[in-house]
């Protein structure tokens, strides 16, 4: 995987997070407000240190690159598992 498809998977995922809590706003008018905005603003954040983290690896050699994307990637998954579940419990 190049850096482009590594943010091009950050976008996504993390959009479809988003988007989640979005929708979730609609459906539930007036509950939790403030919570899923929080895991918006959360989403967000990470969404953005983890695109600076895959930029910052053209200073990387290409193993040392692999590496950095391979925990970039597992980190992402984790912090959408996480995003969801506190979706969820919501």
């Amino acid at each position: 995987m190049n850096r482009r498809e590594l943010k091009r998977n950050i976008n996504g995922l993390l959009g479809d997070v988003i988007e989640e809590c979005y929708e979730s706003l609609l459906n539930n008018e007036g509950k939790n407000e403030e919570a899923v905005e929080a895991i918006v603003d959360e989403a967000v954040d990470a969404a953005d240190d983890l695109i600076a983290r895959a930029n910052a690896a053209k200073k990387l050699k290409p193993k040392e690159m692999k590496k950095h994307f391979s925990d970039i990637k597992e980190e992402l998954g984790d912090k959408v598992i996480g995003f969801i579940e506190k979706l969820n419990t919501l």
